[in-house]
């Protein structure tokens, strides 16, 4: 495995990581049913995401992706913040939204930055970049 090809399962493992962190500090705030089985199927994808960089990495003998406590912090004291006062369906909806969107950037840059990377790498990478663009259309219904 090249270090490119590293990267870019680190981010993916990262980027799931991050993603199942913040649904599951929004989840407990979810007061509409059907947005919290949304957000309970995106976050069995987004492990299945994070288990297949995982397995990748591991095979190769490569570097996991090490969490960063205080990103993690920045994380939920963000989503705490944003829905202290207000934990509308649709304000969850659009915090989830750019959430996703900021995932797809960060794995775009990291494309973009190892263009050198393995097929099969930006395979997930792409597949993971697609499940959130199809997060974003269906969370925008409960706007």
């Amino acid at each position: 495995m090249t270090s490119h090809e590293a990267a870019v399962y680190r981010e993916i493992q990262r980027n799931a990581d991050m993603a199942m962190k913040a649904i599951d500090t929004i989840s407990g705030k979810v007061s509409d049913d059907d947005l919290a089985l949304q957000i309970s199927r995106q976050s069995i994808r987004y492990s299945e995401f994070h288990n297949e960089a995982c397995k990748q990495l591991m095979e190769a003998k490569a570097q996991l992706y090490q969490g960063n406590a205080l990103s993690e912090v920045k994380l939920k004291t963000g989503i705490h913040y944003n829905t202290m006062l207000n934990t509308s369906t649709g304000h969850l909806a659009e915090l989830m939204i750019k959430e996703n969107h900021n995932n797809i950037l960060e794995m775009e840059k990291v494309l973009k930055h190892h263009e050198n990377a393995g097929i099969q790498s930006v395979a997930l990478a792409k597949e993971l970049i697609d499940f959130e663009e199809k997060n974003i259309m269906c969370l925008k219904e409960y706007l």
